[in-house]
C-alpha cells in the first residue's frame, strides 16, 4: 500500500512515534556503527518507519507501537551487519549493543535511557561542529536529531528540496572526510563546541519563529524542536551551563507569544496589538525558573541579556507599561558585546519609548545603509511606523512602499499593505 494512501490515524500514529523515537535510535545506530556510516544507520530507521506504514493497516497497531519499531530498527540493523564486511570485524560488540537496543533488562533500564540521551547529545555536536556551515547543521540536526524528512526541512528553512539534499550529501562527507567522531569534547574544547551548537539552535528557533518568505510567518515545528534539544543540552550535566539555561528561558519566552502573533485569519499581529490572554503561561513560568537558574557562575553571555529583554515583555501587563527604560539599558548592555545592525534595530523601539520617535529615528539613519540590512524589510517598516507617529505621513507611506520591495513572508506582506492602504485614505 502506498504511504500516500495509508489510513489516517495511522500514518499520524507512525509519524508521531517515529518523530519521538527515530533521534534516539539513529543516535545509538551511529555510536554502534561509527559517523563514518550515518547513511546506513539511517536506511535502517527508515526501513523500520515503511514497514510499520506497510504492516500495521493490515495486521493492526501493534500493543507496543513504541517497541515494535524498536525492534525492526533493531533487525534491519542486525541485516546491514552481515551484508557490510566492513561491519563484521567487530560483529559480536554491535550485535551485544543491538540486542540492549530493543530490549534492555528491566534493572538496566535507568543506565539505558540515560545512555541514549547522551548517545543524542553526542549527535547534536557531530551536527553542529563548528567546521560545517550553519544551514547544513540546522538541516542535518533536524535530519538525524529531530527525525525530520528531507521535504519537511526543505518547507522548514524554504528552501528547494534538492538544496537541502545536497547540504545532507555534503555534510556527511565532510564527517567522514574530516573524521569528525561522537567523543563528547572536554574542558576549553567542550566551552569552544558549546558555543556552535546554541548558535545553530538559536537559529533554527528563530527560522521557526519568524520566516523571511512564504505563506507562513510562523513554524511551530522548528520552534518545539530547538526548545527540546536545548532541553537536552540543560538536562545533561556536562552541559547544563549558565548560558544554555538563559537561552532556554529566551526561546520559551518567545514561544510563549507564538498563540497571540497571528489572528484567526492567518494574519500578522505586533506585540502591541497582540491579545496577552492567548500566551502560554506555562512556558512563561518555566522560562522565568530557567532564566533564574541561569544567574550566576560569572557565565554571563548575550541570551541572558535577551532572555531579561523577553523576560520584561513577558512580565509587563500590557504593551504601553511594559518597562522600557529597563529594555533599553539591557539592549546598551547587549550593544557593548554585541553591536550588530539588528540589535541597533531592536533597540530603536525601546529608545521611541524612552525618548521619542525623533531620536529613534536618527539612530536607524546611521543603520540604514548597513549591507546586511539592505534587503531587510523590519528597517524602512520601522522606519515608516515612527515618521506615522511624527504625523509624516508621505514619508511613511513611501517607507511602507520600500519595504514591501523586500522579501517577506505572505503575513507580513498583508500588514504592510494594510498598514500602507491606511495611511493612503
Amino acid at each position: 500500500m502506498n504511504p500516500d494512501t495509508q489510513p489516517p490515524a495511522v500514518t499520524q500514529l507512525v509519524d508521531h512515534l517515529f518523530r519521538r523515537q527515530s533521534g534516539r535510535i539513529l543516535a545509538r545506530l551511529t555510536r554502534i556503527f561509527g559517523p563514518g556510516n550515518l547513511d546506513l544507520a539511517e536506511e535502517v530507521v527508515q526501513e523500520a518507519l515503511m514497514s510499520a506504514l506497510q504492516s500495521w493497516p493490515f495486521h493492526g497497531v501493534p500493543d507496543k507501537p513504541e517497541a515494535w519499531i524498536v525492534r525492526v530498527a533493531r533487525n534491519r540493523a542486525l541485516d546491514v551487519l552481515r551484508r557490510e564486511s566492513r561491519l563484521r570485524e567487530k560483529q559480536s560488540q554491535i550485535e551485544l549493543q543491538l540486542g540492549r537496543l530493543s530490549s534492555p533488562e528491566q534493572s538496566d533500564r535507568i543506565v539505558f535511557e540515560k545512555e541514549i540521551a547522551e548517545d543524542q547529545l553526542r549527535m547534536i555536536f557531530m551536527c553542529c561542529h563548528p567546521s560545517l556551515p550553519p544551514a547544513a547543521a540546522v538541516a542535518l540536526t533536524l535530519k538525524t536529531v529531530g527525525g525530520f524528512g528531507v521535504s519537511e526541512i526543505a518547507r522548514a528553512l524554504l528552501a528547494r528540496e534538492s538544496a537541502v539534499a545536497q547540504r545532507l550529501v555534503r555534510a556527511k562527507r565532510q564527517i567522514r572526510r574530516q573524521k569528525i567522531g561522537l567523543a563528547m569534547p572536554r574542558g576549553e574544547e567542550l566551552a569552544r563546541r558549546l558555543d556552535s551548537v546554541l548558535a545553530v539552535l538559536y537559529l533554527m528557533f528563530n527560522e521557526g519563529y519568524s520566516t523571511a518568505s512564504g505563506e507562513r510567518v510562523i513554524r511551530g515545528d522548528l520552534c518545539r524542536e530547538a526548545i527540546r534539544l536545548t532541553g537536552l543540552l540543560v538536562r545533561h550535566p556536562l552541559t547544563k551551563r549558565p548560558r544554555v539555561e538563559a537561552l532556554l528561558a529566551l526561546m520559551l519566552f518567545q514561544a510563549a507569544r507564538l498563540p497571540a502573533r497571528q489572528n484567526g485569519s492567518g494574519e500578522l499581529l505586533l506585540l502591541s496589538e497582540q491579545d496577552r490572554s492567548l500566551w502560554d503561561r506555562n512556558l512563561i513560568q518555566e522560562g522565568f525558573r530557567h532564566l533564574e537558574s541561569s544567574i550566576g557562575g560569572g557565565d554571563e553571555s548575550q541570551y541572558h541579556l535577551e532572555a531579561a529583554i523577553a523576560a520584561t515583555h513577558a512580565s509587563a501587563p500590557s504593551y504601553q507599561e511594559t518597562d522600557w527604560r529597563r529594555i533599553l539599558g539591557l539592549y546598551d548592555a547587549l550593544l557593548s558585546s554585541q553591536d550588530s545592525p539588528v540589535v541597533r534595530l531592536n533597540r530603536s523601539v525601546a529608545l521611541c519609548f524612552v525618548r521619542g520617535p525623533a531620536e529613534a529615528l536618527s539612530e536607524l539613519d546611521r543603520i540604514r545603509d548597513h549591507p546586511s540590512l539592505r534587503s531587510y524589510s523590519l528597517l524602512p517598516a520601522t522606519m515608516a511606523a515612527f515618521q506615522e507617529q511624527l504625523g509624516k505621513r508621505t514619508e511613511a507611506a513611501r517607507l511602507y512602499r520600500q519595504a514591501l520591495r523586500s522579501p517577506c513572508s505572505e503575513p507580513e506582506k498583508r500588514f504592510l499593505e494594510r498598514k500602507l492602504t491606511a495611511l493612503e485614505n
